[in-house]
């Protein structure tokens, strides 16, 4: 990615970001607000941002964790960069397109096989999408009409999100069953968009659709072969995920409030994330924020319903995005050899 694209999509960024606060507080009273903060424990807000920077880190772990299975040397601290860089990519991107392709550039930066990291990212990918797939699926057949009536006009969303994430796992079955179907099936797409006039001839994309098979067979490839491994990478993502569920819960105690149960709420914060997670939208700002008033609005009272949001979406994206920054800056600017500097690391 060069600068100016760069450029653009923090720009993009940052609009987005304002016309969310704007759309969130054009209606409210800010001095309200800021009391309403103000009374939360900071014990469960230190808590709550412990959750918020473990979520971001546990992916750091499990890429030291497969690229040891690998029989790759690999330093913790290059591994927890790596996992900073791709969230603060993933926030800026349009559904987070953008953390794989930084995480794998500074994985072969620091020498590693691009074979082998793009097999551990793919399998993190999978794996968390199966996580989301089952998950969703879960809450609809278990909690169905509940969930409806939280939901409420979002619930369609809801349904489309279960479905693109679906979606992409049956892609990814296709992958490991039928590759030479799917890649017929991707031409057929490539030539029909062509006829459409909705993109011109490249050449190049039948190789990207190649590759990206061939990565997702590496991937399935390894797991089958190390099952011991997949089941430690899925019980670590779905420590991960809960660790952002169990974050909404810890907010809703730190503002003294009581009545409801840490499963319910950790269900419907569930929810909210399955709703926003494929949509094109840098970081799902707007969108996030939307969902989270109407789904949380019969859990919170109206006083503290905008400043929970706030903490938790404070701790669970904006401030980890924040400090993701300057890790990304880091990563590009920090030294004139991120490889020596890795190096130096890995032999201690």
């Amino acid at each position: 990615m060069n600068s100016r694209k760069k450029i653009i999509q923090f720009i993009v960024f940052l609009a987005i970001m304002l016309l969310t606060f704007y759309a969130v507080f054009r209606k409210q009273e800010l001095p309200e607000i800021w009391a309403a903060v103000t009374q939360m424990s900071w014990g469960y807000v230190m808590a709550a941002l412990l959750l918020g920077l473990f979520f971001v880190s546990a992916e750091g772990i499990m890429m030291k964790y497969l690229f040891a299975s690998m029989g790759e040397e690999s330093n913790m601290r290059r591994c927890l960069l790596y996992s900073w860089v791709g969230f603060f990519y993933s926030g800026i991107t349009p559904s987070a397109t953008g953390g794989q392709p930084m995480q794998l550039y500074y994985m072969k930066k620091d020498g590693h096989k691009a074979s082998d990291a793009t097999v551990i990212l793919m399998t993190m990918a999978l794996v968390y999408k199966l996580v989301l797939v089952v998950a969703g699926i879960g809450i609809l057949a278990l909690w169905y009409q509940p969930l409806k009536s939280y939901m409420k006009g979002y619930m369609l969303f809801y349904f489309v999100g279960i479905f693109l994430n679906l979606g992409v796992v049956l892609i990814i079955i296709g992958v490991m069953l039928f590759p030479a179907i799917l890649i017929k099936c991707a031409n057929v797409f490539d030539a029909l968009m062509i006829w459409l006039h909705i993109w011109k001839v490249n050449p190049d994309r039948q190789t990207k659709v190649q590759g990206f098979v061939e990565s997702y067979r590496h991937a399935v490839g390894f797991m089958i072969k190390h099952r011991i491994q997949l089941m430690v990478i899925i019980a670590i993502t779905i420590l991960q995920r809960t660790s952002m569920l169990l974050l909404t819960y810890l907010v809703y105690c730190g503002f003294h409030l009581h009545g409801e149960g840490m499963g319910k709420i950790m269900v419907l914060q569930a929810a909210v994330y399955i709703t926003v997670d494929m949509l094109p939208i840098p970081g799902a700002q707007g969108i996030t924020e939307l969902v989270y008033k109407t789904v949380f609005s019969g859990i919170f009272t109206e006083f503290y319903l905008v400043p929970s949001m706030m903490v938790s979406r404070g701790m669970n994206f904006y401030i980890p995005l924040l400090i993701c920054a300057v890790a990304a800056i880091w990563a590009a600017y920090g030294t004139s050899n991120q490889k020596v500097i890795y190096n130096m690391y890995k032999d201690k």
